[in-house]
């Protein structure tokens, strides 16, 4: 566990170290075999904790290929895995407002605005939380298996506690190449299907989502262009359709002339946080968000993956998440505000973004 500003550092020179003392056997050499950590990370750098785990059991799947890893200290043995019983569905799921509630969180996308308006900033992405609460413990794997089911196009992670379907890949590192999704812009679809490619029509034109597009893409950019010997970035967005939204989503590509000495983990820190989670100027809007979002993070919109033993890994963006303690669940939604959002469209927006694991922790 590591905590504060030098929390990714702390963690990728444990990664170093352990895995330099590892005696691994590995016969099948691909991204994500062998000894494996899997992490997640606060979103700022304080309050909050970060956490790097191996686990003794890993399971995997690359194509057509499936494997186990067992690790263990000094003596490995091969467990006996057996077929765990099904997860039960949460029983009496209530929902409550979190830090804020929706008219007071809409004064503060306001008051974003009108900061925005004055100059201060050109963009900010401002989050609110959900909290559910259920009559007994609430099994991670339920709304899990809903989530990988519901949301296939998007990638599905749990790591100590915290848990979701995030649409957004930070970084992914393999053998030498990168590549990181970025999405800014979104808007809600309505399940019918002609309506939704008008709709989507109007997103890949708008003004606004462009803009705010713009921002988070040349955020990453830059993070990832000292790192790389060659990129390709695109010059417009394609729009990412999803069950409950769609966004404006650019995949920035790259070849990294620093693989040897710079791990997946590395990759992350240094794009953490981008304009997509944070806004423009960066260091001026993740201070606004400390003083005016009126809640803490925590590990929601940090980086959260895993990274191997070579350094590659693929590192998401925990959106669409949740944290989950007992038998209350912390839900979490953001928005990108810029100078001409209005904040009632914004909490629609975050509504829609809190769908999927809310309907997750519902019945079958």
């Amino acid at each position: 566990r590591t905590r504060g500003s030098t929390r990714f550092a702390d963690a990728d020179k444990w990664w170093s170290e352990t895995t330099a003392r590892a005696v691994v056997r590995d016969e099948i050499g691909e991204p994500g075999t062998g000894l494996v950590g899997f992490g997640t990370f606060a979103f700022s750098d304080e309050p909050g904790d970060s956490v790097l785990v191996v686990p003794e059991v890993i399971v995997g799947r690359r194509g057509d290929s499936a494997w186990l890893t067992t690790v263990g200290v000094a003596d490995i043995s091969v467990p006996v895995i057996s077929p765990a019983d099904p997860p039960a569905a949460p029983v009496g799921v209530s929902f409550a407002d979190g830090a804020l509630n929706g008219e007071q969180w809409m004064s503060v996308v306001a008051d974003a605005v009108a900061r925005i308006n004055a100059g201060d900033l050109e963009k900010v992405v401002l989050a609110r939380d959900l909290l559910a609460t259920a009559d007994g413990p609430i099994d991670a794997r339920w709304p899990l298996q809903r989530l990988a089911a519901t949301y296939p196009m998007c990638w599905t992670f749990h790591v100590d506690g915290m848990f979701g379907a995030t649409p957004e890949m930070l970084v992914r590192r393999e053998r030498g190449l990168v590549t990181s999704r970025v999405l800014a812009g979104t808007i809600r679809r309505t399940g019918d299907d002609s309506r939704d490619l008008a709709l989507a029509a109007t997103l890949a034109r708008s003004s606004k989502d462009l803009e705010e597009h713009e921002y988070a893409v040349r955020s990453v950019a830059d993070a990832l262009e000292p790192h790389c010997s060659s990129m390709n970035v695109p010059e417009a967005p394609f729009v990412l359709h999803l069950p409950n939204v769609m966004h404006l989503a650019t995949d920035v590509n790259g070849v990294v002339h620093d693989a040897a000495t710079v791990s997946s983990l590395q990759l992350a820190a240094s794009l953490h946080p981008s304009a997509a989670v944070g806004g423009t100027p960066t260091p001026v809007a993740t201070e606004l968000i400390t003083r005016i979002e009126g809640m803490q993070r925590g590990r929601y919109a940090g980086p959260v993956g895993w990274i191997d033993a070579k350094g590659d890994g693929e590192w998401g963006i925990a959106l669409r998440s949740a944290a989950v303690e007992g038998d209350s669940v912390r839900l979490f939604a953001g928005c990108g505000i810029v100078a001409d959002s209005d904040p009632e469209a914004e909490l629609d927006e975050s509504q829609a973004k809190f769908v999927p694991v809310r309907d997750a922790l519902g019945p079958a």
